[in-house]
């Protein structure tokens, strides 16, 4: 990658970011729904810590699952709206490049802060510090898949009627993978196996999304555009 090309990136990813600045409840409301997901299940189902253990780490992957939905419909319709898109494609720089700066900061913006918070909110299904660990890695690797599959699905949903629907139709069936092999990592470690596999097959799943995610979703931007 050039010099000028990782500038171009670098600013790509900057002004989304200073975009949710200005518009801190966009990002809030992720965070929050997630929190409150998952605050939730202990409340609904009782004290019992063998059972919260048994059920928190598909509760804290179906609740980072549902929670970057929310913003995935919003990745690229703003852009789209103002003719934003249109100059990134016109740029001299390769556009699936400049996507993936875009993908970054949605990650930084709605996976990142859930990793953060995920440890708060393990303790409260009695998760011991080796799990706990284990579902910080795990949805540190995920959910970057998470929102590099949400970007296809929103390049490929730009400009139609009910896009949030169709997005969330398009992405759930292909994270399916990622919430089984984030899950069961937590799972194994709970069981007092290794969780060595399912982090490797997330990081599996991570590498190719990242090599070919943004050019796959480069090439349903240019596609909407047309």
């Amino acid at each position: 990658m050039s010099a000028s090309t990782f500038s171009a990136v670098r600013c790509v990813v900057a002004r989304d970011l200073l975009i949710v600045m200005r518009n801190k409840s966009d990002a809030a409301n992720t965070l929050i729904f997630f929190a409150i997901v998952v605050s939730l299940f202990p409340l609904g189902v009782g004290p019992e810590t063998a059972l919260l253990r048994t059920i928190a780490p598909g509760v804290m992957w179906v609740a980072a699952l549902l929670a970057s939905m929310l913003a995935l419909a919003r990745l690229f319709a703003a852009d789209h709206a103002d003719g934003t898109l249109e100059q990134l494609a016109l740029a001299p720089h390769p556009l699936g490049v400049l996507v993936a700066g875009k993908v970054l900061a949605h990650w930084l913006v709605s996976g990142f802060p859930l990793v953060l918070v995920s440890p708060l909110l393990g303790l409260q299904f009695g998760l011991d510090g080796d799990a706990v660990l284990v579902l910080v890695a795990s949805l540190a690797l995920g959910t970057p898949v998470l929102s590099l599959l949400g970007a296809v699905a929103a390049a490929l949903t730009l400009g139609l009627r009910g896009s949030g629907v169709l997005v969330s139709l398009i992405a759930l069936p292909l994270c399916v993978p990622v919430l089984i092999f984030g899950a069961g990592a937590v799972d194994a470690v709970a069981g007092g196996l290794s969780a060595a596999p399912h982090l490797s097959l997330l990081g599996a799943y991570l590498l190719p999304g990242a090599l070919f995610g943004p050019w796959a979703t480069a090439v349903a931007i240019r596609i909407a555009l047309e």
